[in-house]
């Protein structure tokens, strides 16, 4: 098939490479345009375009589809298909609807819990047990058409949003090549979201990932693992601001933000039970395990955080 994919992040550049496997004719790529990165501050491409460059394709980086001129320009194509995924612009009806079988989204929830930016912490966060990856016709709503593939994937009790985004992305990447496969044949099926149970996934804002002791030691770990590795949950120790990226329930009680333990482990009292911090991060230093840390960072048993 004839195809324009939209994409910028890793979960994005895996659906291509499987798309480009499967040869299909990839007429134009769209992402988002070089930022800078670094110390340096060099512009550096996203993984798409970085791919895309690798294989010789165009490349697009639009920073909006307001003007005709790029409506007209994404029309030109010709397109049977455009596949979404993770792309960070908004699609308007012109471009929705000009390939011939419209634009689909390869979405890392199962709609319609989940809709929105922030997918994947989201769902740890909730303490959800399951989430999965759904290919999605596009609609001019916020993620709300109709699904036509979908493949659950289990939430394991320490699984971070970086582990639990790399098995999505291998999903993701897996379902790309079969959705087109079946639209091809006219085999999808066009499944209508639910009217219930609709939630969003906001972004994550700085203040949020602050680290609140108050609150049950389960959700604790949930927020410290959702968080991991970006932006990373915080804590203020004095004037030292300390990101949290791995935690365990552990036992033990206190008043909130106590510490009850900051030898070879860091264990903190929570609103109910207790979390074990065992990888934390100061401001401009590498993740550390909770014994190293301790060793450059003085802690002791008795303190608020």
């Amino acid at each position: 098939m004839r195809i324009a994919f939209m994409g910028t992040p890793d979960f994005a550049a895996a659906a291509l490479a499987e798309l480009l496997a499967a040869r299909h004719e990839v007429a134009a790529v769209y992402t988002r345009a070089p930022r800078p990165s670094g110390r340096g501050h060099k512009l550096k491409p996203s993984p798409v375009h970085q791919l895309a460059d690798a294989h010789g394709l165009d490349v697009r980086t639009p920073k909006t589809f307001k003007s005709a001129e790029e409506r007209e320009a994404f029309a030109a194509l010709d397109l049977d298909v455009a596949v979404v995924a993770a792309y960070g612009l908004i699609l308007p009806p012109a471009v929705l609807d000009a390939p011939r079988h419209g634009c689909v989204n390869l979405h890392a929830s199962l709609l319609p819990r989940w809709r929105g930016a922030a997918p994947i912490q989201r769902a740890i966060m909730a303490g959800d047990a399951r989430t999965g990856v759904q290919v999605m016709r596009m609609e001019e709503g916020l993620d709300t058409g109709p699904v036509l593939l979908s493949e659950i994937v289990e939430i394991a009790p320490d699984d971070t949003a970086g582990s639990l985004h790399d098995r999505l992305t291998r999903v993701a990447a897996q379902l790309a090549p079969r959705a087109l496969a079946a639209l091809e044949r006219g085999a999808l099926i066009e499944t209508p979201q639910s009217e219930e149970g609709v939630t969003y996934a906001e972004k994550i804002t700085p203040e949020e990932a602050r680290i609140d002791w108050s609150r049950p030691a389960a959700r604790v770990d949930a927020h410290i693992r959702g968080l991991s590795p970006f932006p990373g949950a915080w804590f203020a120790a004095g004037d030292a601001r300390v990101k949290a990226l791995l935690s365990r329930p552990a036992d033990g009680r206190g008043a909130p933000g106590e510490i009850l333990q900051a030898d070879e482990q860091l264990v903190v009292a929570c609103g109910e039970g207790a979390v074990a911090l065992l990888t934390l991060q100061r401001a401009g230093k590498r993740a550390q395990d909770a014994a190293t840390f301790l060793r450059g960072f003085a802690l002791t048993a008795g303190e608020r955080l």
